[in-house]
């Protein structure tokens, strides 16, 4: 047995890991926020909600690219190492960003230019589908057996800093260049930005200390990593992690990815009133999965999920209701903020529950692929069943639908053990 770091080993270790999520998640969500500016270049329509519908569409087929990053490299990182892992997710992600940067409009190149686009969205889709695996298990493996709730939280926290980030260099743009620039070429600076960042994170990604856990794990031997091994040893444990992540992943997407175009196409905001809002109550949203993972090291994983699931089938339909009525500001920000605080339950802690439910030798593979398949299957599509219910009038339909799938992971929480007090990650 290896010595366990020491806490200014551990902590060295999350912020280095941390912050490279930071800059993955952040070329991630740098495609939906700047949406709105670059989709006329790609799609060229009369119609805002089909240019929208389209650049929804390519969204959602970068998730269809998660479940193969989260099946190869959950592999890679399960047998080759956390750090390895993590540094091939972020190489990925730098060459995405810098293609959509570069890519002329359909004007120049016609249909080529979605096509080049649909491309790099699969090789970011690739990234991220390994990086929440690697970065999941990483963090939560790092953590401590006292501390894991709440360190494995900034696996959420550098997630919705990277979106925020993105955002944050949208408003500046929106103050530094004109409509007419922002709308003409400098929605391509994010892009350019996050492929320098991303260079930086892959150098220091490969200064990273690996667990304890695998190198425990590779000194034994046993049985290898693999799609085989996950499906006829741990299904249980698969379907849990579908399941669970299913409710928590459209609800996030919801208040937060699709929240920004839902203000401006529905409630009837600017684009940077509803930009200003997201921005806020994201930030907020942030600082809170800190205080709740910590909660759940002292109360456990279990009380948290299931307080996401009850509040969020009975509150879902009034706060999206309400929104579609709403055009005060403030009002508007109190109403995305109170979804985002029912979501907490299930951001701040799905990390550590993932990764608390499998055993080392194929952890970041059964964290990542079920993980990976729903997000693509209810996360990467929510924006695009939200715009198409609208387009057909029956936006409600939407928030009925949100409501559902919180409702069959509710009953996943319900049902599972608390993973504080059933952990896998033997390690401290």
């Amino acid at each position: 047995m290896t010595a366990a770091p020491d806490q200014r080993q551990r902590l060295k270790a999350i912020i280095g890991g941390s912050t490279g999520n930071l800059v993955e998640w952040y070329d991630w969500y740098a495609y939906s926020a700047f949406t709105l500016y670059f989709a006329p270049h790609f799609f060229p329509s009369e119609d805002r909600t089909a240019q929208l519908l389209s650049a929804a569409g390519i969204f959602a087929v970068g998730f269809l690219m998660r479940p193969i990053g989260a099946w190869l490299m959950g592999i890679y990182a399960d047998r080759h190492g956390r750090k390895s892992g993590l540094t091939l997710s972020v190489s990925l992600m730098c060459v995405g960003s810098l293609l959509i940067a570069v890519t002329p409009g359909y004007e120049k190149i016609g249909v080529g230019a979605p096509l080049l686009l649909v491309l790099a969205r699969l090789l970011q889709g690739l990234s991220i589908g390994g990086e929440y695996g690697a970065s999941a298990t990483y963090l939560s493996e790092m953590a401590g057996r006292h501390h894991r709730g709440f360190f494995s939280s900034f696996q959420y926290v550098t997630l919705i800093a990277g979106q925020l980030v993105a955002i944050c260099v949208l408003l500046i743009l929106q103050q530094m260049l004109t409509e007419a620039q922002l709308d003409a070429w400098g929605w391509r600076i994010p892009f350019a930005i996050g492929g320098a960042l991303a260079v930086i994170v892959f150098w220091l990604r490969r200064g990273l200390t690996e667990t304890q856990s695998y190198v425990v794990a590779r000194a034994e031997g046993g049985p290898r990593s693999g799609l085989v091994e996950l499906l006829l040893r741990h299904p249980g444990e698969t379907v849990t992690v579908m399941f669970l992540t299913a409710g928590g992943t459209i609800a996030f997407y919801a208040y937060s990815i699709y929240m920004q175009k839902f203000l401006v196409n529905t409630s009837g905001m600017s684009r940077e009133t509803a930009s200003q809002i997201n921005a806020a109550t994201l930030f907020l949203f942030m600082l809170i999965q800190p205080l709740a993972g910590a909660l759940s090291d002292r109360i456990g994983r279990k009380p948290l999920m299931v307080g996401f699931g009850v509040l969020g089938v009975l509150c879902t339909y009034p706060i999206f209701a309400t929104l579609s009525r709403t055009t005060d500001p403030w009002v508007a920000g109190a109403l995305v903020m109170a979804g985002l605080v029912i979501v907490s339950g299930y951001t701040s802690i799905n990390a550590v529950v993932k990764a608390e439910l499998f055993p080392a030798h194929i952890r970041a593979l059964g964290v990542a692929l079920p993980y990976a398949l729903a997000n693509t299957l209810f996360g990467g599509t929510a924006e695009f069943v939200a715009l198409w219910f609208k387009r057909n009038d029956m936006e409600s339909a939407f928030y009925i639908y949100v409501t559902v799938m919180i409702a069959i992971s509710l009953t996943v929480y319900i049902r599972m053990r608390d993973t504080a007090k059933h952990s896998r990650i033997l390690e401290d």
